[in-house]
């Protein structure tokens, strides 16, 4: 990484349990991540894990963002729903709104907003979707968006004055059209500690990854999410930890 390029961020999926002890992996993974993504009882979380989460990201430093989604518990958030958009706006809001308060509770703060999920794959072309999150993160305070690079939200975000945050991941492979392969096909989650910390440095120090078929897609992202319910996903996070740090590559959290 050269000296002109900003630290990049390591981000991971936390607080995706339910009450007492379901997330007893999140401290070992605050240890490796420089930003939580906070599930906020959408397609996970209650009360007790928002605020277990926020707590021990507080006590590690580790800069907090809220992981909306739709309502979709059964799902785990992964299935399409279509909202209008004023149910989607009021659901972002009470989603992202109840984990600000659990964080300022602890004495942290929700520095943005990354959706999750289904949701996070709508809004890389659903129009209206797009605009009914950006009106939730305004009606938020302004809250800065976590989104992949060329999706219609990022725009919709920028327009409204937001700053966003691009995103790549280290343990999903892209199509060619730089969108993240469906979970449903075959080879779309990485779990091979070589091929992810290699993914990873692709797109740390050169800004894009190869696709199955070869293609080169360009990835111009400040944040590099670790998925955590992928299997292995501490000991994959160490690796990449470790080998971003061996390559020279600055870590610290964008927002």
């Amino acid at each position: 990484m050269t000296a002109q390029n900003p630290p990049l961020d390591l981000n991971a999926d936390l607080g995706e349990g339910y009450g007492e002890g379901a997330s007893g992996g999140d401290e070992a993974m605050l240890e490796v991540v420089t930003t939580a993504n906070i599930a906020c009882g959408g397609h996970a979380g209650d009360a007790r894990t928002m605020r277990a989460a926020c707590r021990a990201a507080a006590a590690h430093g580790t800069a907090i963002t809220a992981h909306v989604s739709y309502a979709d518990v059964a799902g785990f958030g992964r299935r399409f729903v279509d909202l209008s958009p004023e149910e989607l706006t009021d659901l972002m809001v009470v989603q992202a709104g109840a984990l600000q308060a659990m964080a300022r509770a602890e004495g942290a703060q929700v520095r943005g907003v990354k959706p999750h999920g289904a949701l996070y794959n709508a809004l890389a072309h659903h129009e209206a979707q797009a605009s009914a999150v950006v009106r939730a993160l305004m009606e938020l305070g302004g809250l800065p968006l976590v989104a992949a690079p060329g999706a219609v939200v990022v725009r919709t975000a920028q327009e409204a004055g937001l700053e966003v945050v691009l995103e790549g991941f280290a343990d999903r492979a892209y199509l060619p059209d730089a969108t993240l392969t469906p979970r449903s096909t075959p080879g779309a989650v990485l779990t091979d500690p070589g091929q992810v910390l290699a993914q990873a440095l692709s797109i740390a120090t050169e800004g894009g990854a190869r696709t199955a078929d070869g293609t080169w897609v360009q990835l111009p992202v400040r944040s590099l999410c670790l998925h955590g319910d992928t299997p292995g996903a501490l000991a994959l996070a160490r690796t990449v930890r470790a080998g971003l740090e061996e390559a020279g590559v600055q870590l610290a959290a964008a927002l």
